[in-house]
């Protein structure tokens, strides 16, 4: 049994319902960044208020990846 193919119009409807969707669901995944971006900053104020220096402590990070990848690679 052959498939109908949908019509010009009916895959224009598909297209246009899809995107409807993503832009809702694109909104709403926004939202959630922000609330997790508000969260980040209320962590990083609490930290710096607790008197740890953030930037010292990426920095330290950063060159302990960095000496663990020269060594494997060594």
């Amino acid at each position: 049994m052959e498939e109908k193919k949908p019509t010009k119009e009916e895959q224009i409807g598909i297209h246009k319902g899809a995107l409807s969707v993503l832009a809702i669901e694109q909104q709403e995944f926004y939202k959630l960044l922000q609330v997790v971006q508000q969260q980040i900053e209320a962590h990083v104020k609490a930290l710096k208020e607790l008197g740890v220096d953030l930037e010292a402590e990426a920095s330290k990070a950063g060159k302990a990846k960095k000496d663990d990848l020269d060594t494997r690679l060594g």
